[in-house]
């Protein structure tokens, strides 16, 4: 019985298909929304990533140093 039922669900793949609009590289790299072979890359990776790190600490800063009105 359980392998009638098995046999019967007939599993199947299909190769992807280049000429798809929803078919994108694969690889190494392809998934990322910005090219890391570009001259800079790791000047301007650290400078975001800093800036996203050591933002919170400077708007704490302001808001506690800034006049009271």
């Amino acid at each position: 019985m359980v392998a009638r039922i098995v046999a019967r669900r007939a599993f199947s793949t299909t190769r992807a298909r280049l000429s798809s609009p929803y078919h994108y590289p694969e690889g190494p790299r392809t998934n990322l929304p910005f090219n890391t072979k570009t001259r800079f890359f790791a000047l301007r990776y650290w400078g975001f990533m800093a800036t996203g790190f050591f933002a919170p600490f400077g708007i704490a800063a302001w808001q506690t140093y800034k006049p009271k009105a």
